[in-house]
């Protein structure tokens, strides 16, 4: 298990106490969750984590980044009530809430993609693949469209176009505007930084 900063530490307990607390069984179909007892199974993008009072594991047993954790436990804490229905897909910035961590979600995120992969269409697109990604249409002209499951019920669209004679890579990130509903808009920040972060980790060759 990695060593935590003492402040981490705290906020890691401190969640996982507060999902402890409560009685996901009733919210397992919302949530899109599996729930046994006090053990609880939540897909992230390509890995499925196991949450316990004890602690929160991937398949391998390994506990994952701060960041990965706050995200699970958010996305349970914040479950609706019903499953909310507007699949509308909207860029980051159109949240309400985004304004903050705007441009840090764009710099993080959607330009680290478009300049890692300029000139690597077919690079993105295995790793695309590599990590779950489905090719999609969505009705926006683009050189390449994926979809990825980054939880149950939050899907996250990368949408690439590459550089030309006229203007560099561009890589946006679309999310359901439903995804409010599931998390705040620092964790959903987090789901298109986890994803930039995958996708471009130790791949240059």
């Amino acid at each position: 298990m990695r060593t935590q900063a003492p402040i981490f530490e705290k906020i890691y307990r401190e969640y996982l106490e507060d999902v402890a607390a409560l009685d996901f069984a009733a919210k397992a179909e919302i949530l899109g969750i599996r729930v046994e007892g006090k053990t609880i199974g939540i897909p992230f993008y390509h890995k499925v984590f196991t949450i316990t009072p004890d602690g929160i594991a991937d398949s391998e047993g390994k506990r994952p980044h701060h960041t990965v954790s706050v995200t699970l436990c958010k996305y349970l804490l914040l479950c609706p009530e019903s499953p909310p229905g507007d699949r509308t897909l909207v860029t980051y910035k159109d949240f309400r809430d985004a304004a903050p961590y705007v441009g840090g979600f764009r710099n993080t995120a959607e330009k680290r993609i478009a300049k890692y992969f300029s000139g690597r269409t077919n690079a993105l697109e295995k790793r695309c693949r590599d990590f779950g990604g489905k090719a999609c249409d969505i009705g926006i002209n683009c050189e390449l469209s994926y979809v990825f499951q980054a939880l149950p019920e939050v899907p996250i669209y990368l949408i690439f176009n590459d550089a030309d004679e006229e203007f560099p890579a561009d890589c946006t990130l679309l999310f359901e505007r439903r995804a409010a509903e599931y998390l705040d808009m620092e964790c959903l920040a987090m789901v298109g930084m986890v994803l930039a972060e995958w996708l471009t980790a130790n791949q240059r060759g």
